[in-house]
């Protein structure tokens, strides 16, 4: 049996006594059934920060307006940051791929699934060497070469597809090219990668060859909203694995390979389910 639609708000603002009440007071008292709220506040900087999920089968104002109540109503008066969202709304996600394809593997099979409530448009690619692979899930595939003369030009037609597409969601499934800072700025915590360590350590093209001459005792990975700054957006969720001197580099990069998914594929569900809230630097993932 299919559940009802939620409506899912994600919130922040200066802290005050009563916050919690005012919001779900607003769903109950126009017949909104709370299916999750989950709520933490920064101490320090006096940060409030708060989801809350609710049925909307039965709810008073019509979905269109939601929006534009709580934010008269609640939102303006206590200087509150928010996101709205609704749960059988299927974002849509673009792949961005090289040639490496344990990433891709793992977010097509956890899609076809069900685990990842989104819809695939596009599996794009600077090279042609996966292209198999979008034919066996029976999705576009997309091939944009890029060299240094020609970057700022395929970012371009990227960008166009992209927003032809209306894809929400970027993911860089081990996608082996920096992005520029126009393509970053125009994607605002939209791009999630997948980097092979715990940021910044061990940077560069061969990641376990430097983890192995250097005897590392655990390997990790790390997955993060991009920025222009390369390898520093925030941090939506990372791994580790336990590693001695017994594992060679061939070793590592099993390991390694198998964190980036169960890390990225973590990253890119707690998006689509709305559990993220960018803030600053930082991001809080809400149970």
């Amino acid at each position: 049996m299919q559940s009802p639609p939620h409506a899912i708000l994600l919130i922040h603002c200066p802290d005050q006594a009563g916050l919690i009440n005012t919001v779900t007071d607003f769903v109950y008292r126009n017949k909104g059934n709370i299916v999750s709220l989950d709520q933490h506040v920064e101490e320090e900087q006096g940060v409030f920060f708060m989801r809350i999920a609710w049925e909307i089968d039965q709810f008073l104002i019509p979905r269109e307006k939601i929006g534009e109540f709580f934010h008269t109503l609640i939102a303006e008066p206590n200087q509150m940051s928010w996101q709205l969202h609704f749960s059988d709304i299927k974002p849509k996600v673009a792949l961005f791929v090289s040639k490496a394809s344990h990433c891709l593997f793992d977010l097509l099979q956890r899609h076809l699934t069900g685990e990842l409530a989104c819809d695939i448009p596009a599996i794009v690619s600077n090279h042609t060497s996966l292209a198999y692979i979008a034919e066996q899930f029976d999705i576009p595939f997309y091939h944009f070469p890029i060299t240094a003369k020609t970057k700022a030009e395929q970012e371009i037609k990227e960008k166009e597809l992209i927003d032809e597409l209306n894809v929400e969601l970027i993911v860089l499934a081990r996608y082996m090219q920096i992005l520029s800072a126009d393509m970053c700025g125009s994607y605002p915590n939209r791009i999630i990668n997948i980097h092979h360590s715990f940021l910044p350590a061990f940077k560069g093209g061969r990641p376990y060859q430097s983890a192995y001459d250097r005897g590392v005792k655990l390997i990790g990975a790390t997955a993060h909203y991009v920025t222009s700054e390369l390898d520093e957006g925030p941090i939506i969720a990372q791994d580790v694995a336990v590693v001695s001197h017994k594992e060679g580099i061939n070793d590592l990069k099993r390991l390694g390979k198998d964190i980036e998914k169960r890390v990225l594929s973590r990253a890119v569900y707690l998006h689509l389910q709305r559990r993220v809230l960018p803030f600053g630097r930082r991001t809080i993932v809400f149970d």
